[in-house]
């Protein structure tokens, strides 16, 4: 089970110094978060001023407000009102520019190759009763309340009797903003009170 502590991550200064980015996860890893070399790249940015958005040439980007109450977007001249938790997708190579009526905002990024893989972003409110998986390919974020994430029941399989299962299923408190990485086998399951963003990467199929 993968726990990508938000505390942990250093913030990048954007280019226009209108923000500061911090990435959670990207394809393929070595990439780095500079050139753009990676196929996908979630991350969260924290907006404190006005200004032009980077471009992204060949991505299609998903955003969505998750602190603060508005963020107005300007996409190739149409202006749209971004709501929190509310995903908007939008072309990276589109001229893009932000205004900020209420203050601050922080907002959760998907950035994905066109043609290669499609970004998803969903709010999930989770319970303490049932909880919530997460597959592979996909990631969850604790965006507000208190969680804690555990190893799924585990398929039929031969136990190898290195570690005892009680102890591999110990559950986990999670901080916010805070990314769980799903996986196939034991998927971590995210139970208690508040809202998750989960994250889903698609590969898309070539066609011939």
């Amino acid at each position: 089970m993968e726990i990508i502590r938000f505390a942990d991550i250093h913030p990048e200064p954007w280019r226009n110094g209108g923000g500061v980015t911090r990435e959670l996860a990207s394809h393929p890893k070595a990439a780095s978060a500079q050139d753009g070399a990676w196929d996908w790249r979630v991350s969260i940015a924290d907006v404190s001023k006005a200004g032009d958005f980077s471009v992204f040439p060949g991505m299609e980007r998903v955003i969505t407000i998750i602190e603060g109450e508005l963020l107005l977007l300007t996409v190739d001249g149409s202006e749209h009102p971004l709501e929190k938790y509310r995903p908007f997708r939008f072309s990276g190579e589109a001229a893009s520019s932000a205004t900020l009526p209420t203050g601050d905002i922080r907002d959760l990024n998907v950035i994905a190759r066109t043609g290669a893989f499609k970004g998803y972003t969903s709010i999930v409110e989770i319970s303490k009763k049932r909880a919530h998986p997460v597959f592979e390919g996909q990631l969850a974020i604790l965006l507000e309340g208190k969680a804690t994430v555990a190893p799924g029941a585990a398929p039929d399989e031969e136990s190898d009797g290195d570690a005892p299962a009680t102890s591999a299923a110990e559950p986990v408190e999670l901080s916010r903003y805070d990314a769980v990485v799903g996986s196939d086998t034991r998927s971590p399951e995210i139970s208690g009170r508040g809202f998750i963003a989960v994250i889903s990467i698609d590969h898309v199929e070539a066609h011939a």
